[in-house]
C-alpha cells in the first residue's frame, strides 16, 4: 500500500522590489513616502480646521458673569456652572468636528491607510490647541483686575474664556479615530480571498 500524498507548497516568491519584506525595496520605500505625505496633509488640513473650532467655542460657550467691588473681583452667582459649561461645550464641538474630519477623510480615501489615521490622531490635538488659543484670544480680556477697573464697581463684566479641563484637548483625536473605525469597518473595501498557489506538488506524508 502507498502512504497518503499531502501537498508540499513551493517556497513563497521574493516580495515586489526584490527586497525580503513588504517594506523593503523601492516600492516599499514609495508607498512609505506616500503614506507619510498622506499622513502631513490631513494633519495640517485638521489643524487649520482648528479656527472653526475657536470660534464656534467661542460663540456658543456660555459667558461667567464677574464683578467687582472696587477692591476684590467676584463671580456674580458663586453657584453657577458657566465655568464647566466651558469645557462642556468645547468637547462637544471638538467631537462633532472630530467625527466631520473623520468622515471627510474616508470619503476622500477609502481604504484606510496608516498615514490617514496618524494625521487624524495628531491634526486633532494641534487643532484642539488652535481652538483653544484662539478662543481665548478673541474672548474677553484674561486682565481680570484690569478689566474690572475699566468698567468700573458694581458693573458687572464678563470672565475670561478658560479650558480648565486640559484632557478636552483629545476630544477631536478620540472623535475622529472612533468614528474613521466605525465608518472604516462598516463601508471600507473587503479584502478578497487569496487563490490558491499554483504548481502544488504531492508527496509522501512524513513518518510518525
Amino acid at each position: 500500500m502507498t502512504a497518503p500524498l499531502t501537498p508540499q507548497e513551493p517556497p513563497f516568491p521574493p516580495f515586489p522590489g526584490g527586497g525580503s519584506g513588504p517594506g523593503d525595496g523601492p516600492g516599499g520605500r514609495q508607498r512609505f513616502a506616500a503614506e507619510l505625505g498622506r499622513g502631513v496633509l490631513v494633519a495640517v488640513l485638521v489643524t487649520i480646521g482648528g479656527i472653526a473650532l475657536g470660534l464656534l467655542w467661542l460663540w456658543l460657550s456660555p459667558r461667567i458673569p464677574m464683578v467687582s467691588d472696587g477692591q476684590a473681583v467676584y463671580l456674580k452667582d458663586t453657584e453657577g456652572e458657566e465655568a464647566i459649561g466651558g469645557d462642556g461645550t468645547f468637547v462637544l464641538i471638538a467631537a462633532a468636528l472630530g467625527a466631520v474630519s473623520a468622515l471627510l477623510v474616508f470619503w476622500r480615501r477609502r481604504d484606510g491607510g496608516v498615514g490617514s489615521v496618524l494625521g487624524l490622531a495628531v491634526g486633532g490635538v494641534l487643532a484642539s490647541v488652535v481652538g483653544w488659543r484662539i478662543g481665548v484670544w478673541l474672548g474677553p480680556s484674561t486682565d481680570i483686575v484690569a478689566h474690572a477697573k475699566q468698567v468700573g464697581p458694581k458693573v458687572v463684566f464678563d470672565g475670561p474664556l478658560e479650558l480648565r479641563a486640559k484632557a478636552a484637548l483629545v476630544a477631536w483625536s478620540a472623535a475622529a479615530m472612533l468614528a474613521h473605525l466605525c465608518v472604516t469597518s462598516a463601508f471600507g473595501p473587503r479584502e478578497e480571498p487569496r487563490p490558491l498557489p499554483s504548481g502544488v506538488q504531492w508527496g509522501p506524508l512524513p513518518p510518525k
